[in-house]
C-alpha cells in the first residue's frame, strides 16, 4: 500500500511540507509507503485542450517535455493521492492547478483510471481562501470518481511563516486524524 503526496508550494521546507509530513507520519506507522513530489518552482503549463489524451488513451499527457506523464503514473500506481497546497489569492498554487488540469483530463481520457482511489487534501493558509483551495482539490477528486477521506474538520492548518502551522493545534490534529482516517480507509479497500 502506497501514497503519493505533491506539495504544490514554492517553499521546499514551508507549511504546506510540514502538513504533508505531519500525515505521513499517521500513514507510515500504519505501515504505507509513501513519497512526496514537490511541483515547486518548475514550471509546467496547465491543459493545453489538444485533446489528443482522447485519440492515443495511453494514460499519458501528450505534452511530453516536462514532468507530468511521471507525475500521472505516480497517480495511477499508488492507493492514496494527496494533493497538498498553500493557499494563493484564495485558490491553490499555479502548479496545482496545472497538475490538476492534466492529471484529470488524462484520467477523463482513459476510463477515469483513478477511479476508487483514496483521495485527500492539504490545505496551508495564512488568513483566508483556504476553503476555496479545499473545494478545488476535492473538485478533482471527484470528478475522478475517487474516494474522497475526511478528517475531524477541514484539512487547513493556518500559518504564515515556514513552520507556524505547527502552532496551530487544531489543524494539527486534523491532518493528524486525516492521516489515521486515510490509513484506515485504504487497509479496508484492500483487504
Amino acid at each position: 500500500m502506497n501514497v503519493v503526496a505533491f506539495n504544490g508550494s514554492v517553499r521546499k521546507s514551508g507549511n504546506t511540507d510540514w502538513l504533508i509530513r505531519r500525515c505521513f507520519t499517521e500513514l507510515e506507522r500504519e505501515g504505507i509507503k509513501t513519497e512526496q513530489v514537490d511541483l515547486g518552482v518548475k514550471p509546467f503549463l496547465g491543459c493545453t485542450a489538444c485533446y489528443k489524451c482522447f485519440d492515443n488513451k495511453d494514460h499519458r499527457c501528450a505534452v511530453a517535455n516536462d514532468d507530468m506523464n511521471s507525475h500521472i503514473t505516480k497517480m495511477i500506481t499508488a492507493d492514496g493521492i494527496i494533493l497538498a497546497s498553500p493557499t494563493y489569492f484564495a485558490d491553490v498554487s499555479v502548479g496545482m492547478k496545472a497538475l490538476i488540469e492534466r492529471a484529470g483530463m488524462v484520467a477523463r481520457a482513459n476510463n477515469n483510471h483513478l477511479r476508487q482511489k483514496v483521495g485527500a487534501g492539504i490545505v496551508a493558509v495564512r488568513r483566508e481562501g483556504g476553503l476555496t483551495v479545499f473545494n478545488t482539490i476535492n473538485n478533482f477528486f471527484m470528478i475522478g470518481e475517487m474516494i474522497i477521506v475526511g478528517s475531524s474538520y477541514w484539512n487547513i492548518a493556518r500559518g504564515r511563516l515556514p513552520g507556524e502551522v505547527a502552532s496551530d493545534e487544531e489543524g494539527v490534529q486534523t491532518i493528524t486524524k486525516l492521516g489515521q482516517n486515510m490509513a484506515w480507509l485504504i487497509k479496508k479497500l484492500k483487504a
